[in-house]
């Protein structure tokens, strides 16, 4: 297994029992494309949490690796990882934290981590974690509506996130950039990313388009669900609804590390 242990700065400002509260509530998402949770607990103020081992690497190492993936690649990642947050987002449950260190790849399968996280911990914090100067998402790829501090988030704002990784498998880069977090917000808040065709010709147009809309600054621009995002980016590469959207089904349990 895999273990983590929250900053002790972070699991003072939460305090224990509230935290631990708080992730089992999505403890038990089962989805082949969703790394489960085992278990959590404090030990002696440490907050912990247990993951299987993923024997493999995460997206941000690969992009770090190969600096751009090839096209089919990068739709095939998107096309899993946008099945398990469409799985989630019917159970009710937002990711918040979408990004390229949170998707691990194993056996040519991607795998969506660290699910209820960031909600336990902004539910938990109840607004003590601005004092402790840590924040909940990562800036590159946090939507507009959460990077204004909004708390009532959405499927669309995940649906934005996913295009922030879309986007920098694609294009080498995040759609935005900035020397400081604040920069990167203010930037994210007023401009529109270049559109990928311009960073890379080799982008279909239909790709595209999807990613960009999947980007707007306004989340009624956005796409209604992931399964929708999965089927425009699916587009023009001949797959079926079925192949679009990964369906939920059984995990095996061979699939889990011991």
């Amino acid at each position: 297994v895999a273990l983590k242990v929250l900053k002790p700065e972070l699991a003072a400002a939460l305090g224990g029992q509230r935290f631990l509260k708080e992730i089992e509530v999505t403890a038990n998402l089962q989805h082949p494309h969703i790394l489960p949770l085992y278990d959590s607990g404090n030990a002696d103020g440490a907050l912990f949490y247990v993951m299987p081992l993923v024997h493999g690497e995460s997206l941000r190492d690969r992009i770090v690796r190969e600096k751009l993936l090839p096209v089919d690649e990068a739709i095939r990642i998107t096309r899993q990882v946008a099945g398990a947050l469409d799985f989630a987002h019917r159970q009710g449950i937002i990711h918040r934290d979408i990004k390229p260190e949170n998707i691990l790849l194993q056996d040519g399968e991607a795998l969506l981590s660290d699910f209820g996280v960031a909600l336990a911990l902004t539910e938990a914090g109840a607004g003590r974690l601005t004092g402790t100067g840590l924040s909940i998402g990562t800036v590159q790829y946090m939507s507009p509506e959460q990077a204004s501090g909004e708390r009532d988030l959405d499927a669309r704002s995940d649906i934005y996130a996913l295009g922030a990784v879309m986007y920098e498998m694609l294009a080498g880069e995040p759609p935005v950039i900035g020397r400081t977090p604040a920069a990167i917000i203010a930037k994210l808040l007023t401009e529109r990313p270049t559109p990928l065709r311009l960073m890379r010709d080799v982008v279909p147009r239909s790709l595209d388009d999807a990613v960009m809309r999947a980007l707007s600054r306004d989340p009624e621009q956005r796409f209604r669900c992931c399964a929708d995002l999965a089927r425009a980016v699916a587009q023009g590469f001949g797959l079926s609804v079925e192949e679009a959207v990964p369906a939920a089904r059984p995990r095996a349990e061979g699939s889990r590390s011991p």
